[in-house]
């Protein structure tokens, strides 16, 4: 049986929105599922289920039932979660309530949105595969509720037959984002000629345009029988240097903001690039916008947004509850 009715949560979120935007193109019957309302699409607003998936799924009312599920909803700050672990807490039981779900109702198709954070530190110029993890590698409580949750889709694939396919994300920007993420908040420090500080001198991350993110899971969905109980780097490939990123936002902007260094805050790592060879291999993914060719499209969508004044009052207030408003 092909899949035709999938049900996506975090739809609200970045990359939700974009890959419920997308799907839906291709003709699949997206049933959005969030606890947060959609900012950016009418259409998922008005078919989004909302609850809080904290709490089990056994009464969910859904208009179809699912041939798949795509599981991206998550609290997804490393820092936040190292000053507030009970947050890595909500990821696990949001992922158990959710297999459960799955199980119950027989719905034996699974995408999971895990993390980089899994391989933790990684040494300069190493490209990291999917099997390079290991529980010793974990640096920080959101770590840990990926690679718990990693395990746990294992384990209910072991016991009850549930087909997952783990995809792991890596600084995934673009629209649809006025977060305190590093780019978006780069860019409102910029605007605003505010000083940036970057937090460690050397951090080297890879980033992922928003449609490169959203093709690599639409090729999963639309391979999945033959794909499945694979794990995934989806990224671009290739780390950037924050300080450069930093240095590309200033000077895009005309920004006359100062950029400063931080000691590299507990939790965090330094490095990453992901080995995305078998997304190649398997899926035919090929990532095609650069960093140096997706942030201008970034900063142009983000400064059109921001004339929206609920789009700026929502980061405004994202930022003031941490202070950096």
């Amino acid at each position: 049986m092909s899949v035709k009715t999938i049900l996506l949560t975090g739809s609200s979120g970045t990359v939700g929105t974009v890959v419920a935007q997308d799907l839906t193109k291709q003709g699949f019957y997206v049933i959005p599922l969030d606890i947060r309302h959609s900012y950016w699409d009418s259409r998922i607003e008005r078919r989004t289920v909302f609850h809080d998936l904290r709490k089990p799924l056994a009464n969910l009312k859904l208009p179809r039932k699912p041939d798949l599920i795509i599981h991206l909803a998550a609290n997804a700050r490393v820092h936040d979660l190292v000053l507030n672990p009970n947050l890595a807490h909500d990821n696990y039981l949001m992922t158990f309530n959710l297999l459960e779900y799955a199980r119950t109702k027989n719905i034996d198709r699974f995408i999971f949105s895990s993390s980089r954070e899994v391989y933790g530190e990684s040494k300069a110029g190493e490209r990291r595969k999917e099997e390079e993890t290991h529980v010793s590698h974990i640096k920080s409580p959101y770590t840990a509720s990926k690679f718990g949750s990693e395990a746990l889709i294992h384990a209910y694939h072991e016991c009850y037959g549930i087909r997952p396919v783990i995809v792991r994300l890596s600084n995934v920007y673009g629209r649809h984002d006025v977060s305190e993420r590093v780019i978006p908040l780069f860019i409102y420090y910029a605007v605003r000629d505010r000083d940036i500080c970057v937090f460690g001198h050397e951090k080297k991350l890879d980033f992922t345009y928003i449609d490169d993110c959203s093709n690599g899971f639409l090729r999963i969905v639309k391979r999945f029988d033959r794909v499945a109980g694979q794990t995934f780097n989806l990224s671009c490939g290739k780390a950037e240097k924050l300080i450069d990123l930093a240095r590309m936002i200033v000077d895009y902007v005309g920004s006359k903001s100062q950029i400063s260094f931080g000691d590299k805050r507990v939790g965090e790592i330094s490095s990453y690039t992901g080995n995305i060879s078998l997304a190649k291999q398997l899926l035919g993914y090929v990532p095609k916008v650069s960093l140096k060719n997706g942030l201008p499209l970034n900063i142009e969508w983000y400064l059109k947004a921001m004339k929206t004044r609920r789009v700026y009052e929502s980061q405004r207030r994202n930022l003031a509850r941490r202070g950096w408003a």
